[in-house]
């Protein structure tokens, strides 16, 4: 890896961490000067992240080794095509998210919103750039403590007990987490996944029995992470509860939990694993199949937009996880692909329930009649978009994105199951936001009156980056092409991790000469 480019590798992680603690220690007071330096951090996360994307395009896998200790013995980070696909997702996110914040008044809720909010880039970034378990752990832990403080910004009696249950369910998660690690590194010696990938297939047969089952427990974890059924309970509380910027920000949180089982599924467990090969997938598909009927059922029972928003997000987490669960090379592009809408389409969905929440005044999100209330003719616009984006119609990405996934597992034993579980609650989720919409905009014009809202910030801004979000769904259908080719070229490479693992043990990785 060469200088600049490690430079760049290197920080993606630092950058977040020491704007988040200087924010905290110098700038906690100073709201004005606090907004333009995270601002200002997301845009040059954002040149990073397109600066590594166009460099791992190249196909090659590159590692950096902090302090140039040799791995595995030292921690690397690792650039691969997906590695700098979520980077790049991440910091677009999180730029919008931000402008949305600074431009609605949100982040006047607490003083620590702009350093917990850099902290929790700070483990976005580093879960998708370690190339260590440990370390993926210990990544975890920022974002769990971030997300924590993130999700009671703005304080309520909803927010702390949504919080407090995501808190304990996330420790148990980590309690697992250090099990199935320290169960590997019992077999293996080593938390490298580089070198587990190499220990794990020259297993003995004795041991193979103890690495499939560290595969099923981290399975659990991440599954945990990326809400699936029955581990899916914490999340409609703890999302609905939290305020609209901070909902849209986590829409990402469950890709962590994805990224997880692809990373750790293709490279340490993958198909030279002996018998922990691919050991999740018949237990996971099953899962995922649940998940996407439950959460596209749990939008009929919602009582209010951002219960929707949330349930959507369970949904389409199962709608991924069904096509990651074949675990094959046609399938896992499709899979990556709908990464990015999903992520897009839920914040996208959050933003605008929140538009709505705050200019529909004592009714706030919920389902209920009421007379029309400012900007309704273009929020029903974007509601309008936003749920076709979710429900995967024409002609947003979403389409797309089911299209490429049915047709990536129809080579799968369960093709059948997965064709119509995505059919069905396609239509369950159209059905729904048919009946929302109709009870805020269509039913609700015919009440006479307008609700009257004071001090309404984020009128031109706040309805901006929501419909930034929505252009980037319109983006990502029109460059199907390019973004497809970049998917199923990273797909093909997690299928040939023999290029991961010489760039981590290799002679020259990590920048050694």
């Amino acid at each position: 890896m060469n200088a600049s480019v490690s430079l760049l590798v290197a920080a993606a992680v630092v950058l977040p961490a020491v704007v988040g603690a200087a924010s905290l220690l110098l700038l906690r007071h100073r709201l004005d000067t606090s907004r333009l330096v995270s601002l200002g951090t997301c845009l040059t996360l954002v040149g990073i992240a397109a600066a590594l994307v166009a460099h791992a395009s190249g196909g090659a896998a590159e590692s950096y080794a902090l302090g140039n200790w040799r791995a595995p013995f030292g921690i690397v980070l690792v650039l691969d095509r997906l590695s700098a696909m979520m980077l790049l997702l991440t910091a677009g996110l999180a730029t919008t998210v931000m402008t949305y914040a600074v431009a609605t008044g949100m982040d006047r809720k607490g003083w620590h919103f702009h350093p917990l909010f850099q902290f929790q880039l700070l483990g976005l970034n580093g879960a998708f750039l370690t190339g260590d378990l440990f370390n993926l752990f210990v990544f975890f832990e920022v974002l769990l403590i971030a997300s924590y403080g993130l999700l009671l910004h703005g304080q309520g009696p909803q927010r702390l007990k949504a919080g407090v249950q995501y808190v304990v369910i996330n420790l148990v998660g980590s309690t697992l987490f250090l099990v199935g690690v320290g169960l590997l590194y019992g077999v293996t010696g080593t938390l490298n996944m580089a070198d587990l990938a190499v220990k794990a297939a020259a297993a003995p047969a004795g041991d193979q029995g103890l690495i499939a089952a560290s595969a099923l427990i981290l399975t659990v974890v991440f599954a945990l992470k990326a809400a699936i059924v029955p581990l899916h309970f914490w999340l409609p509380g703890a999302y609905s509860a939290t305020t609209g910027a901070v909902a849209a920000l986590f829409a990402i949180m469950t890709k962590v939990g994805a990224y997880a089982i692809i990373r750790t599924g293709t490279l340490i467990f993958g198909e030279d694993a002996g018998a922990a090969a691919f050991v999740a997938g018949p237990w996971l598909l099953p899962a995922a199949i649940a998940t996407t009927f439950i959460g596209f059922i749990g939008l009929f029972a919602a009582r209010g937009l951002r219960d929707m928003a949330a349930w959507s997000v369970v949904g389409s987490m199962g709608v991924l996880l069904s096509a990651i669960a074949v675990f094959t090379a046609e399938a896992m592009g499709p899979a990556l692909y709908y990464v990015l809408h999903s992520t897009l389409a839920g914040a996208a969905l959050f933003l605008v329930a929140d538009l709505i929440a705050k200019r529909r005044g004592q009714h706030g999100d919920a389902l209920t009649l009421g007379p029309r209330f400012c900007q309704s003719g273009l929020l029903s616009g974007l509601f309008f978009l936003a749920a076709i984006g979710v429900v995967g119609l024409p002609p947003l990405s979403g389409f797309v994105g089911k299209l490429l996934i049915l047709d990536g597992v129809r080579a799968a034993p369960a093709a059948a199951w997965v064709w119509a579980t995505i059919l069905i609650t396609t239509l369950i989720g159209v059905l729904a936001f048919a009946r929302a919409g109709s009870r805020l905009f269509w039913k609700s014009a015919e009440i006479e009156g307008e609700i009257a809202v004071r001090a309404l910030r984020g009128r031109v801004v706040g309805v901006g980056a929501a419909a930034a979000l929505l252009a980037a769904l319109v983006l990502l259908a029109v460059l199907g092409g390019p973004v497809t080719n970049y998917t199923e070229a990273t797909a093909a490479q997690l299928f040939a991790p023999q290029g991961y693992i010489d760039a981590v043990l290799g002679e020259t990785a990590g920048g050694r000469r």
